[in-house]
């Protein structure tokens, strides 16, 4: 197929739905729960409402929405850390737009631009490295955030800005892995997954071998997977066509993408540029092994948290706040006390409310509201 029409016609829709409908019939004659399958990626989450795909799949498949947005797994300290360094005196920070609005345990960076601390929402790091050339009497700090999808980008930056010899750059790396996030998924007692649709643009850059434990420790089929309508219901299909044969493999839908090597360029860059953490933090699913980087002692004038006095503080999310369990899927969003009610878009209490990958935003924005629990405050939409 060459147009992105040819993604979404309705007819190769209707019979990939049946031929989902007639594998979920093999599969489900001696199961008391449904197939559970995650997608992992919150562009998928988003697609997955935007075309009205859960409602269209039979009951006996569950799809469970993971933790592939970076800014939705964000711990509410490493915001702290932002607004201090956006606050520091002559200091320019710049962001990515889905970060502003995200809660601190005082204030977002959106509130800190308010309270007159310079705060610039920018479209790469590159043009983080443009504010430093512009205004080199000041510190202009980057907030390097994503996950293998972005860091390529922040890696060249970092190369760019030791080849000119800017010097009045730097990074504040948050950039986090998505392997060791599957395996702690896996690890959890509190799901029982059959299955996952990988995410295609941090496999763009990985390739299809990272994935392979999955499989074979595992024994749980993936299906890297594009973002429109069909690819989606084909990664779903094959992911229950291995369940039906009693196969656990990692295949790639989004071949005409995703290469089984990944981007050797971008791999370098950041494989140069970055080293693995011993460990992160992430919203809702505590600390994890070597799921985000750091900058490299080589490059350690750029890394803001060796430049500046970082508070690192440690935060815990707001009790009415589920997003720790919506990101492993154990709920949906709503379940959560506050959906739809304290938090909304406009007033968000969670990152998941914030971020345009994230799953309560998607709920939201798409209408999902029909099952949010009864209380004083009526659930509605803005029209």
């Amino acid at each position: 197929m060459k147009y992105v029409d040819e993604f979404r016609d309705p007819d190769k829709a209707r019979t990939l739905l049946r031929e989902i409908e007639t594998l979920v019939a093999r599969i489900g004659t001696c199961r008391t729960r449904p197939l559970q399958v995650m997608e992992v990626c919150g562009g998928h989450t988003h697609a997955i409402f935007k075309y009205g795909l859960e409602g269209l799949l039979p009951d006996a498949v569950e799809l469970v929405h993971g933790p592939g947005c970076p800014v939705c797994v964000l711990p509410m300290g490493r915001v702290d850390d932002c607004v201090a360094l956006a606050e520091m005196p002559g200091a320019i920070f710049a962001t990515f737009g889905d970060a502003m609005r995200v809660p601190g345990s005082k204030k977002s960076l959106m509130q800190a631009k308010a309270d007159g601390a310079d705060v610039r929402m920018v479209y790469s790091p590159l043009d983080a490295l443009t504010l430093a050339r512009a205004n080199p009497d000041r510190e202009v700090i980057f907030f390097g955030l994503g996950f293998e999808t972005t860091m390529p980008s922040t890696a060249l930056t970092v190369l760019q800005a030791e080849a000119e010899g800017v010097t009045n750059f730097s990074l504040f790396c948050n950039h986090i892995t998505i392997i060791p996030t599957i395996k702690a998924i896996l690890d959890s007692p509190d799901l029982q997954l059959d299955g996952f649709i990988g995410p295609g643009h941090v496999s763009m850059i990985i390739g299809t071998r990272p994935y392979d434990f999955i499989a074979a420790r595992y024994r749980r089929p993936l299906v890297i997977s594009g973002f429109e309508p069909l690819d989606i219901l084909q990664a779903l299909w094959m992911v229950l066509a291995q369940i039906v044969e009693g196969r656990a493999e990692i295949e790639n839908q989004y071949a005409r993408v995703v290469p089984d090597g990944g981007n050797r360029r971008a791999l370098e860059a950041v494989a140069r540029v970055f080293e693995l953490r011993p460990f992160f933090e992430w919203r809702g699913l505590g600390s994890i092994d070597q799921s985000g980087v750091r900058i490299r002692e080589a490059y350690a004038r750029f890394d803001a948290e060796r430049k500046f006095a970082v508070p690192d503080a440690r935060i815990a999310d707001p009790k009415s706040c589920q997003c720790g369990e919506v990101l492993k899927g154990v709920i949906k969003p709503w379940d959560c006390k506050v959906f739809g009610r304290a938090c909304t878009p406009e007033t968000p209490l969670g990152a998941l409310m914030v971020s345009s990958e994230g799953a309560c935003a998607a709920y939201y924005q798409y209408g999902r509201l029909e099952r949010a629990p009864a209380g004083p405050d009526p659930v509605s939409r803005p029209t």
